[in-house]
């Protein structure tokens, strides 16, 4: 038997009272009101109720090591990233990783693998591959349906996989930003239960009254925290909070925690944003995690004052498993598992032929996954290097990093690199390597470095060369999680003395890959519409 005291904060009945909660055996037995105990404060455990694990680039293991210090106590998690390298090899390694520690992980089974036709992947899986896996106890649901046009417009394969989660009693993510009206009615009719994509209060609200429930943002790249959190007074029964990328030097920092405190910081009241929290995901996704009830797993944490918010202490199972900021999670010997075949560039693949008057350019929109598409005079390009630092013109490309084959070369706005290049093979979705440079040269030693270690990120400039290997299916390292931090740290400030005002620098350049994300993109196979789902020429007359 074991016991917590303190003021516990009873969020169905929004209550908070002194109290005693008894475990046993990592089940709460009993919690009992007193007249006194100390002032600090018990609550259920936080959710992440949408991430992608790989984002972190730690292994779960390592990824439950650094979240679980800032109270989280489990996660709803896509292995669609390892899955578009592996397949289902990759799903169950996610799996098998994340069963080597206390901490409760809740994988899905990725729906969009490969994501488009429109570029190369790893892998596939298909619909026996999906039912395969929802079939499987640790899988808990279907994860974000990217392809919402194959859902608007009745594609089979995409209804197959739906109709499998719906048997199976398995909810179904959600993934169409933009969508409203009538669309957005024809998508929640399908059965897709949440979405993470809304960047605006308008099209959330336009989804809620189509039945579905809203995660706000707040990741790494994509921040539509400001945009949505107004909607939490009135819709707290809907809403949950979520990450969907953070990288490793941002989960060091925090977690679900601080879009908390930055709730409360709003004046939100209490018991609606730990409903978002705390509450609504384990509910919609039946996880396996306690509210803090008799009979429940002992799952909570303890947190000083409701000013602060600091978490002192974070227990799963009845163990304590964080304490003051210090992780008790012991660290596992990690498993590297791989799929890259590609041979090293020159810097002459990537230079293009300038075959018209005009220039598509893509814009990147900082702490946004959506880009613009632009259109320059191509004489500002008429130079060796073939970029225009003065109208921040650089150029994008991307290797395919499965088989041999050329780049597919474009050109980029608001990267803002004065010199050098940075590279990267965690490229959503598809993963292959994608750079952005200054010049050829740069490129081709940034994008060699990687191919060279078979995964990683990189940056090269001012005479000097940067590399964080992830050889875990090129996106991951086995590494300790907080020295991985460190590394991305001191290498995410060398590509910003480079120039690059980005928040993230290497998180915005792997969504520039992102095809179902629009405006424009790039991907393996060339410059790409995400809205209209077809290539672009990069010249016009």
């Amino acid at each position: 038997m074991a016991q917590v005291t303190g003021q516990y904060i009873d969020i169905p009945n929004r209550r908070i009272f002194p109290a005693v909660v008894h475990f046993d055996g990592g089940t709460i037995t009993k919690v009992e009101e007193i007249s006194l105990a100390p002032s600090h404060y018990i609550l259920p455990g936080f959710v992440d109720a949408h991430v992608h694990i790989e984002s972190s680039m730690l292994v779960p293991s390592e990824f439950a090591r650094l979240s679980v210090v800032h109270g989280t106590v489990g996660t709803i998690s896509d292995p669609h990233e390892i899955g578009n390298v592996l397949g289902v090899e990759g799903v169950e390694y996610m799996i098998e990783n994340g069963k080597q520690v206390n901490f409760k992980f809740h994988f899905g089974a990725p729906s969009c693998v490969p994501a488009t036709t429109f570029e190369t992947a790893g892998a596939e899986i298909n619909v026996e591959d999906v039912a395969y896996l929802l079939q499987k106890p640790e899988i808990n649901y279907l994860a974000e349906m990217m392809n919402w046009p194959g859902v608007l417009f009745n594609d089979e394969t995409v209804f197959a996989k739906i109709e499998v989660a719906k048997k199976l009693g398995k909810p179904i993510d959600g993934h169409a930003p933009g969508l409203k009206g009538e669309q957005a009615k024809i998508y929640a009719a399908a059965g897709i239960s949440t979405d993470h994509e809304c960047f605006t209060a308008e099209e959330a609200l336009d989804k809620l009254k189509c039945g579905m429930k809203i995660l706000i943002r707040e990741g790494s790249a994509a921040k539509n925290f400001e945009a949505l959190i107004p909607l939490l007074d009135e819709h707290y029964e809907n809403i949950m909070f979520c990450s969907d990328d953070k990288h490793p030097d941002n989960l060091v920092e925090g977690h679900i925690n601080l879009l908390v405190k930055r709730a409360l910081a709003k004046n939100n009241d209490l018991f609606k944003v730990l409903q978002a929290a705390c509450i609504n995901p384990v509910k919609h996704y039946q996880m396996n995690i306690g509210l803090l009830q008799a009979d429940d797993p002992a799952d909570f944490i303890v947190i000083d004052n409701l000013e602060d918010f600091n978490v002192i202490q974070t227990w799963i199972n009845g163990s304590l498993m964080a304490e003051s900021g210090r992780s008790k999670i012991t660290r596992v010997e990690n498993k590297v598992i791989n799929n890259f075949d590609c041979q090293p560039k020159s810097a002459e693949d990537f230079n293009v032929p300038i075959s018209g008057t005009q220039v598509q350019v893509m814009e990147a929109l900082d702490g946004q996954l959506i880009t613009n598409l632009l259109s320059y005079e191509s004489a500002l390009l008429d130079n060796p290097n073939q970029t225009n630092t003065t109208e921040d013109l650089l150029k994008i490309a991307v290797v395919n990093r499965y088989q041999e084959a050329a780049p597919a070369v474009g050109f980029i706005k608001n990267i803002g690199l004065k010199s050098g290049a940075i590279a990267s093979s965690v490229g959503h979705d598809s993963h292959n390597i994608i750079a952005v440079g200054e010049d050829a040269d740069s490129i081709s030693k940034a994008v060699n470095l990687i191919i060279k270690a078979k995964g990683g990120v990189s940056a090269v400039g001012n005479n000097k060369e940067m590399l964080l290997e992830l050889p875990v299916a090129g996106i991951m390292s086995e590494k300790d999680g907080y020295e991985i931090a460190e590394q991305y740290s001191a290498i995410d400030a060398f590509a910003k003395s480079l120039g690059s005002p980005l928040n993230s620098p290497f998180m915005t350049l792997s969504f520039m890959a992102l095809l179902v994300i629009p405006k424009a993109k790039m991907s393996d196979l060339g410059f790409f519409d995400g809205e209209k789902f077809q290539f672009l020429q990069v010249f016009t007359s």
